[in-house]
């Protein structure tokens, strides 16, 4: 390697190792542990306390504030939102607490880092016993911000759903207590959830075969969301080239009378991107984009064994600096925003973007 080549390598690497360690000390983690020990650990949950012991007694919010998180690097504005939201601030602390079936305590030093917070709890509930846990859901009652972090949705879906926790989630939600998920957790904060039950779908097999076994839809998990009204949420939607299956998922809901035409609407959120739901009004936060999509006409072939035909689909795409989204009226209200139509038919998706693009 050249002298001069390798002095400006050295040279680049020294100003990106000051750089990193010029960020926050809340940089995103989702999935490392902080490698300390669990603060209670058994056969059902393992528990993880960082911060006081004590209960934090902040105001209780007037409106509903919610997070979509679309996997990848956490956004660190979106959780100040929700702590914030929870009435964090200088003088005022919250507690928060993370639920999971996998991983550890990730989000523990990451949020407790952050002004306004309390404590962080987190829990990786193991069986539905766990979420069953008298002493769980005493703790999770009292939190003043909730977080589902990123897994396996149908874990959360087979050991939850229908648990003491998802009653104690619904009480959280009855008195707006902030809260989202990434990933798997935001997959299940709609009205409509892709389950995952039998496995993962691509945007290829979900546009070629509508019923292929691994395309699972579930109802009746943390509905009522104000402001996501038969809405199904996917992550990942760039990153993994998720609009084609998204799109499925629509054809289906309304073809399974899940969600009636009119009613049935999605949600893509990219990775490293969130969308906060403030009252019914939702921006976006991150580097990348968030996906609004809305049905205009009913599917026309949506078989098992055929490609999907669908065509009409309404898509408003908003990054951070695209202003607010009304989820009340399904419309950004802004001129900045042109939306354009997605449309399936043999196993593929067409766009009327210039170049075709589905994003």
């Amino acid at each position: 390697m050249p002298i001069a080549f390798q002095s400006r390598r050295l040279a680049n690497l020294w100003l990106l190792s000051l750089f990193c360690a010029a960020l926050p000390t809340w940089a995103a983690s989702n999935g490392a542990a902080s490698g300390a020990a669990a603060t209670t650990s058994n056969k059902n949950y393992d528990y993880y306390l960082s911060g006081s012991a004590g209960d934090a007694t902040p105001p209780a919010a007037t409106s509903p504030m919610w997070v979509l998180m679309g996997g990848g690097n956490d956004v660190d504005s979106a959780f100040q939102a929700m702590i914030a939201k929870a009435g964090g601030s200088a003088t005022q602390k919250v507690d928060v607490v993370v639920i999971r079936t996998s991983g550890a305590d990730g989000y523990n030093p990451y949020l407790l880092a952050m002004p306004g917070v309390d404590s962080v709890e987190s829990f990786v509930i193991k069986n539905r016993t766990g979420a069953d846990d008298p002493a769980l859901n005493a703790i999770v009652a009292k939190a003043d911000v909730l977080f589902i972090a990123g897994g396996d949705q149908s874990t959360y879906i087979k050991l939850w759903k229908g648990s003491r926790l998802d009653s104690t989630l619904k009480a959280l939600r009855d008195r707006r207590v902030p809260f989202g998920g990434t990933s798997a957790g935001l997959a299940v904060l709609g009205d409509v959830d892709y389950s995952a039950l039998n496995g993962s779908i691509t945007s290829a097999q979900a546009l070629s075969n509508p019923y292929d076994r691994t395309l699972t839809l579930d109802t009746g998990f943390i509905v009522g969301l104000s402001g996501l009204d038969g809405t199904l949420m996917d992550s990942h939607l760039v990153a993994r080239d998720r609009m084609g299956r998204l799109a499925t998922f629509l054809a289906r809901m309304i073809q399974d009378g899940l969600m009636p035409l009119g009613r049935a609407r999605g949600i893509g959120v990219d990775e490293g991107t969130a969308v906060v739901v403030d009252n019914r009004i939702a921006r976006v936060h991150g580097s990348s984009h968030a996906y609004f999509v809305l049905p205009t006409l009913a599917p026309t072939t949506v078989q098992a064994k055929k490609p999907l035909a669908f065509s009409s689909l309404r898509v408003e795409k908003l990054s951070a600096s695209s202003g607010s989204f009304d989820l009340g009226n399904w419309s950004s209200g802004t001129l900045q925003i042109s939306p354009y139509f997605l449309s399936a038919s043999g196993g593929s998706l067409t766009s009327s973007q210039s170049g075709g693009s589905a994003y």
